[in-house]
């Protein structure tokens, strides 16, 4: 490992600079063992015990997501729904959350099915409205107000800093679902963040091979060794050759995503004047709502995901999407290849997300192409 300090691209890029020291490859070796051998005296002076909680293939990744961070540490996890309600198993029946109405959605039903039914309080509240999440937070209550920014399908962007004051003033934690803007854009921890969250599967991996989620503590504390516990007994974890394809995919994210952030800047200027486009949300765009707080907390792009609403209602938004060839119609984000979904069809009958919609996750392709498919399409929405 290197003792000079680098930038966060070349972090990543080298992973640290960490170098296996037996064989000094620069790429590490993948660690399938399931256990590890006990010294003479019963011991385990290797400080491993099981791969359940001690594996070693984690140390690298999580090393490097900590830095890139800025955090005390990182854990992986089998997927983001499994690192994201890790944080709320850590807490107790009765325990008081503050979410918001437009997150990950498969979150969102877990937290209004099971939590509930575990003995959370759950309260939905807009986190654009900083006087409704105060009014909502109940000191000594709630333990965590939770935020996805920009919000996963209408990309909605929130004020990290200033919810984190309201939590921390009503002795709760902020947790923050960093995945679409990534490390590269916006750091949470930095902005008083106490837990960042992300669906590993996508950005940080980048290549659609891997589903893997993580969180990054701001604090080793005691809430923190809950949740490190809590993956170790409820055997939520990462396979060992999953942990080696998110390092790698780890190693380009300061080239892929700036890339698909210039692109997805492109799309939604071009898509804005286009007749069949009712609407093209994305917080690029100066005069999409939480612009400015997105200038403000986003350093050199706005993301690579963008929706549009499409003239003609869900018919001719499902029929343009049905039209593409360079897109692909799949769920998910965050890979090389651009994705486009009715996403209504997706999250069904409790959705937020307008019938017209369709998400757009853009990938590493050419823009130019990207553009000519989607606006064919789009050409014939109507009709």
């Amino acid at each position: 490992m290197t003792s000079k300090k680098t930038s966060p691209a070349t972090v990543a890029a080298q992973a640290l600079g960490w170098i296996d020291p037996v064989t000094r490859a620069v790429v590490p070796p993948v660690h399938p063992s399931s256990t590890f051998v006990r010294d003479s005296d019963n011991g385990y002076s290797s400080g491993r015990m099981y791969a359940r909680a001690d594996c070693p293939g984690y140390d690298q990744p999580e090393a490097v997501l900590t830095e890139l961070e800025g955090g005390r540490a990182a854990a992986l996890f089998a997927s983001g729904l499994a690192a994201a309600s890790a944080v709320f198993l850590a807490l107790a029946p009765g325990d008081h959350v503050v979410i918001p109405p437009v997150m990950y959605w498969a979150l969102r039903h877990w937290l209004l099915t099971f939590a509930t039914r575990w003995g959370l309080a759950v309260e939905m509240v807009d986190p654009t409205d900083l006087d409704a999440v105060r009014a909502a937070v109940i000191p000594g209550r709630t333990k965590v107000v939770w935020v996805e920014t920009p919000a996963n399908p209408l990309w909605t962007v929130s004020d990290i800093a200033a919810l984190a004051g309201i939590a921390h003033a009503a002795g709760a934690r902020l947790a923050v679902d960093s995945t679409v803007a990534t490390p590269v854009l916006t750091r949470p921890l930095a902005l008083g963040a106490d837990i960042v969250m992300h669906s590993a599967t996508k950005y940080l991996n980048g290549h659609s091979d891997v589903v893997a989620g993580a969180l990054v503590t701001g604090s080793d504390d005691d809430f923190w060794q809950r949740i490190k516990t809590n993956r170790a007994q409820m055997g939520g974890i990462l396979g060992s050759f999953e942990a080696w394809l998110l390092l790698r995919g780890m190693r380009t994210l300061f080239a892929r995503v700036p890339l698909a952030c210039r692109s997805a800047q492109t799309l939604a200027e071009r898509l804005s004047t286009h007749p069949n486009v009712l609407e093209v949300l994305y917080p690029g765009l100066p005069g999409f709502p939480g612009h400015e707080t997105a200038r403000r907390q986003m350093i050199g792009g706005f993301g690579a995901m963008l929706s549009i609403r499409v003239q003609g209602g869900a018919a001719a938004a499902i029929a343009a999407a049905a039209r593409v060839t360079v897109w692909k119609r799949a769920t998910s984000l965050g890979g090389v290849e651009s994705f486009i979904e009715h996403r209504a069809t997706i999250e069904g009958p409790t959705s937020p997300v307008p019938p017209d919609l369709l998400r757009l996750s853009v990938g590493l392709e050419a823009v130019e192409d990207l553009i000519g498919d989607l606006t064919e399409a789009l050409d014939r929405a109507p009709g």
